[in-house]
């Protein structure tokens, strides 16, 4: 099946057209049909196969052409990051239209915001803390607003947003048409469909939960520690051929920066990177430079692992194994997008080992274990957070060292008989 099967306006078709796109996704496919009904939806389907567009063809169409100083439809997502994306895609699909579309988030000065939206919208993309901020400061009505579209619901639930979604529908009017995507349906996005969609909405599922897309190959080195797996990312990344595009996940921002911080010295032209740390414009700068080709390798904590869209990723790689297996998932759909191959390299330590098999346990397949690199450096050094302490002793592959009330402790529980204490033993009886 083509666009033009789908009774698409022909403003949009041409955008599709020129931007190469001719084939719709499967959950394009199904969810065009049930958007355009009115009736609510959930979508669930793996990152990386369009849900951006599914939601947002149809509801350009509804909103036809400018019109009005307030906003008619509102897309909810959890990052900055999210957000510029979504209006990105707004703008390549309006290319032929008039529709005006403003993205708000915090992290940036909120009056620039304010000033734009003062000026009129009919699309109100959002993060929903930056959504109530500026609605509380009177600068649009809602009573316009006849879409809502909830998007990464799993994530905006994982963060913490179910207060300011409350707050957000509580200023909606009541009859409006509520459509909800998201990668996995957890008892959380389940409870949060309950709440803000009608009692029998379509639910879409194009394919089984946490199920990672297709055509990734998943491959696994077991690295003993943080220092060796830096080493063992120097090794595949000076492979620039093979690693043309890569995209490095990490559990901590403080490891984000190890990475770049050893790595600076081989590629620093080459390197982005992106965390909650760093300031909003930095974060989008760094963003822009890897999507045009700028930079070869992003290191990222995983606030860039949802939504983000870039083309042509060769490889991700997990430099840490993440706490939610869901996020697995997630992080290696940014390669093998569109149908394209691409491979994801997991470093696991003996610590993330048991993380490792919740995660094999979802996806419901074995990742193959490689053999180390032969001219990789194993290195003996351990960060901080590698050593296990107890009050004053600090454990080192498994040896304790120091002194201390544990030391003392054991001295008395020893089987080595103790010295007798000398001296009269009516006055020790006394004390």
């Amino acid at each position: 099946m083509e666009f033009k099967d789908l009774n698409i306006s022909k403003q949009i078709l041409m955008a599709l057209e020129e931007a190469g796109f001719e084939h719709p996704t499967p959950i394009q496919e199904q969810a065009f049909p049930v958007i355009r009904s009115g009736r609510d939806m959930i979508g669930i389907a793996q990152t990386g196969t369009g849900k951006t567009l599914a939601y947002l063809i149809p509801l350009l169409m509804k909103l036809h052409y400018a019109q009005g100083m307030h906003p008619r439809a509102l897309v909810i997502v959890p990052t900055r990051e999210l957000v510029v994306q979504v209006c990105e895609s707004v703008d390549l699909l309006t290319e032929f239209m008039d529709i005006r579309c403003i993205g708000i988030y915090g992290g940036t000065n909120i009056r620039t915001q304010q000033a734009a939206v003062y000026e009129g919208t009919d699309l109100l993309v959002a993060t929903p803390g930056r959504f109530m901020d500026i609605y509380m400061n009177g600068m649009f009505r809602t009573g316009q607003i006849k879409t809502v579209v909830v998007d990464e619901a799993d994530r905006l639930m994982d963060l913490g947003f179910m207060p300011q979604l409350r707050s957000i529908l509580e200023v909606i009017p009541a009859k409006h048409q509520t459509l909800l995507f998201s990668a996995t349906f957890s008892e959380t996005v389940e409870t949060m469909a309950h709440e803000f969609l009608t009692p029998d909405p379509i639910r879409i599922e194009t394919a089984i939960q946490a199920t990672p897309v297709e055509f990734v190959t998943q491959l696994r080195y077991d690295v003993p520690n943080i220092a060796t797996k830096i080493n063992l990312l120097k090794l595949l990344l000076a492979d620039k051929e093979t690693f043309r595009r890569v995209m490095v996940f990490t559990e901590t921002k403080k490891n984000a920066d190890r990475i770049v911080e050893k790595l600076a010295d081989h590629w620093k032209g080459e390197l982005s990177i992106l965390h909650s740390n760093k300031a909003q414009n930095t974060r989008l700068n760094a963003l822009n430079a890897f999507k045009k080709g700028e930079t070869r390798i992003m290191v990222s904590s995983d606030v860039a692992a949802r939504g983000i869209d870039v083309q042509d990723v060769s490889h991700v790689i997990n430099f840490d194994i993440p706490s939610l297996p869901e996020e697995y998932v997630h992080r290696i759909g940014r390669t093998a997008r569109a149908g394209k191959e691409g491979t994801a390299i997991s470093f696991v330590s003996e610590k993330e080992e048991p993380k490792f098999d919740i995660i094999e346990q979802l996806i419901g397949q074995q990742v193959p274990i490689q053999p180390l690199p032969e001219n990789l450096e194993i290195s003996d050094l351990l960060m901080d957070e590698e050593k296990v302490q107890t009050s004053n002793i600090v454990y080192q592959r498994g040896k304790p060292k120091g002194g201390g009330a544990f030391h003392q402790r054991s001295a008395k529980n020893s089987k080595t008989p103790q010295k007798v204490r000398r001296g009269n033993p009516k006055k020790r009886k006394q004390r």
